[in-house]
């Protein structure tokens, strides 16, 4: 029901402290996040270079899953479900490769906008319990839940796309700490509009699933449940529109991923040669190693799209996010009361302290999934 939306809201708050300090290391030292890492050793590049291939092969596979299942629904005697996700996978690597950052925002921002607004007004046409969701407000663990809670906290607006927050931020123009104050702004609108985005699935969620007892959590259909749900109650045109911000949703983050995550890659490799100016990030998306990486997320993974198992593979993914938040939150605590970046602007008690608090959760997050596969 609505036990858990305080979660979301937690949530919210911890991935703005996370992606505030990479956009202020960022602006601080001139130097990338991947430059910071490669300062505390060269065990960072051994863990985040195995990383980030093992999780780009999981993800590709997801995203493309995710986006195919509203496809198909939609169109279901168009394409096979295995088709679908190979298109869309194909589909967000072009958009990647042929056009530059401004290009990519303006799209980030029409689907962003479409899932927004779909998601908003499927949770005010369902009318909300006000009573029930002002208590969900107040923190409380119903039996069995910590693990599950821990990973929505975890799991609000990304993992290891909020590294790539700094790339945006410079993308933009932005490269002095005369910035900080926008990024800043910047940050807490977006964090903001996702955790109101999240608040209203758990709304459709609660109306419409927990009061009829469904669950999502077996099967390989997901939130096409939901689909069938909506049909039903409020008629097909209502349900057509669900899937349609279904597809902006999983697109956008094929897109968000394929452009962000490859510019790690590429910095990534760049500080592997050793080769160029601290700071300089001028070439990155139109390096081999950019070109290379979104290559990776769209062809090995279509491997995993012949096993029909969208669920199964966002369960796996949700696993792997595991392994890198808590390098990123400790990492950031590391760097951001270091030497490197000017006393004015290292992190102060309220940014340490949630910086450090992510650290626990996604440390017991971690613990939690090692255990699990033991």
């Amino acid at each position: 029901g609505y036990a858990l939306l305080w979660a979301a809201v937690i949530g919210s708050i911890v991935k703005i402290a996370l992606a505030e300090a990479t956009g202020r290391y960022h602006l601080a030292t001139g130097s990338t996040i991947l430059e910071g890492w490669r300062s505390l050793g060269r065990w960072t590049s051994w863990y985040f270079g195995i990383y980030i291939l093992l999780w780009g092969f999981v993800y590709g596979g997801t995203a493309m899953s995710a986006t195919a299942l509203p496809l198909s629904a939609l169109f279901p005697d168009v394409l096979p479900f295995w088709a679908w996700g190979g298109l869309s996978g194909l589909l967000g690597a072009a958009f990647v490769l042929l056009n530059r950052y401004a290009i990519f925002e303006a799209a980030m921002k029409l689907f962003i906008g479409v899932m927004f607004v779909v998601v908003v007004g499927l949770a005010i046409l369902v009318v909300p319990d006000a009573g029930a969701a002002v208590g969900g407000l107040v923190p409380r663990l119903p039996d069995g839940s910590v693990i599950y809670t821990l990973g929505l906290i975890g799991g609000v607006g990304g993992t290891i796309t909020l590294a790539a927050y700094g790339y945006w931020v410079n993308a933009k123009g932005w490269h002095t700490p005369a910035w900080i104050g926008m990024m800043r702004f910047d940050n807490r609108v977006a964090y903001i509009v996702t955790g109101i985005f999240v608040v209203a699935m758990l709304i459709v969620g609660a109306e419409l699933l927990h009061a009829a007892q469904i669950s999502l959590a077996s099967g390989d259909r997901g939130l096409l449940d939901l689909e069938a749900v909506l049909a039903k109650r409020f008629g097909p045109r209502v349900a057509t529109v669900f899937l349609i911000g279904f597809v902006a949703t999983t697109f956008s983050s094929i897109l968000g991923v394929w452009q962000g995550v490859s510019l790690l890659f590429a910095d990534f490799a760049r500080n592997l040669r050793g080769t160029h100016a601290a700071g300089d990030r001028s070439d990155l998306e139109t390096s081999p190693a950019f070109r290379f990486y979104v290559l990776w997320l769209t062809f090995p993974p279509m491997i995993l799209l012949t096993l029909g198992q969208p669920f199964a593979l966002i369960i796996a993914y949700g696993a792997f996010g595991a392994f890198f938040m808590p390098f990123l939150a400790l990492t950031l605590v590391w760097l951001l009361n270091g030497r490197a970046v000017p006393r004015e602007y290292r992190s102060g008690w309220l940014s340490n302290l949630l910086l450090a608090l992510a650290s626990i959760l996604f440390l017991v997050l971690c613990a939690h999934q090692v255990g699990s596969m033991l």
